[in-house]
């Protein structure tokens, strides 16, 4: 199997996945993500308790884009402190920017490494980095 392909099943398995599309019970932030560009609408919910995001969940619609990076981002991060999750949240940007492309750094990012080939795909970075970007927000929000 080719890493292309491999990427792309990562892609439409967790663009498909269930397993994160869900409101978190007694979420600390819940911030809605919007890309007017192609009508993505995210509700991200956060739980996050002593600087641990302990679950996290999305519910809304988007492209299988935008719907996959938003689960990928959520297997990601749960578990992780804050900080640590703005620094794979850093990384996670750099990387669909094309800033960043050395292959060991982006193997922190896991599964998210297979939304590399975005960086290629101007009109669907956006879409990529919604999740992420209400990531973004929700952690300045809980600081």
């Amino acid at each position: 199997m080719e890493i292309n392909d491999l990427y792309n099943q990562i892609i439409i398995e967790n663009s498909r996945a269930d397993w994160n599309r869900h409101k978190v019970d007694n979420a600390t932030v819940s911030l809605e993500g919007v890309n007017p560009s192609c009508g993505d609408d995210i509700i991200l919910d956060l739980l996050i308790d002593n600087g641990i995001i302990e679950d996290a969940g999305f519910h809304g619609d988007g492209c299988a884009i935008s719907r996959a990076s938003a689960s990928i981002m959520i297997d990601l991060v749960k578990g992780k402190t804050v900080e640590e999750a703005k620094e794979l949240m850093n990384l996670f940007f750099g990387m669909v920017k094309g800033e960043i492309t050395d292959e060991e750094k982006i193997q922190q990012l896991e599964e998210a490494a297979a939304l590399q080939g975005v960086s290629r795909m101007p009109a669907r970075v956006k879409c990529a980095v919604l999740a992420w970007h209400t990531l973004e927000e929700a952690l300045g929000k809980n600081a």
